[in-house]
């Protein structure tokens, strides 16, 4: 069993289009001095993760690894909220899920899903190239109607 080692933080919900919240290094830096010592990585943002090459490339995962150890911080989990969802979603979300979708997936759900299915895979191979055994997501619609 691991133990915490201390508070982490999910960065997806402090990314934005400004210092220090625009770069990994920089957000990371502000979460080390904040008192964090772990981060979440949100895989659907490229500012953070680009979850194939890390799927393909071990040398990657540690220059990601290192980046983030550098700033005084573990990555404890990648998150795969959005992909997740995508999975399987219910006919009536179609537009609106389109939104968390790549826009040369938009329209087809079949792609749609094809593509989030993917992308679940490349972050368990991710988490394998970092040493992670934690991916938390969402798991899809289906049921959210009833």
């Amino acid at each position: 069993m691991k133990k915490i080692k201390g508070p982490g933080i999910f960065l997806a919900q402090f990314l934005g289009n400004e210092p220090p919240f625009n770069d990994l290094r920089t957000i990371c830096q502000w979460a080390k001095e904040l008192g964090f010592v772990g981060v979440q990585i949100p895989t659907n943002d490229p500012r953070c993760i680009d979850l194939q090459t890390a799927a393909e490339s071990k040398t990657y995962c540690d220059d990601l690894k290192g980046l983030v150890n550098a700033c005084g911080l573990e990555i404890t989990e990648l998150a795969t909220h959005i992909q997740g969802q995508l999975v399987a979603v219910h006919p009536a979300y179609d537009l609106l899920f389109d939104g968390f979708t790549p826009e040369a997936q938009r329209g087809n759900p079949k792609a749609r899903t094809e593509w989030a299915v993917q992308q679940m895979k490349y972050a368990a191979k991710a988490c394998q190239h970092l040493g992670i055994t934690a991916c938390p997501s969402f798991s899809g619609s289906l049921l959210w109607p009833y």
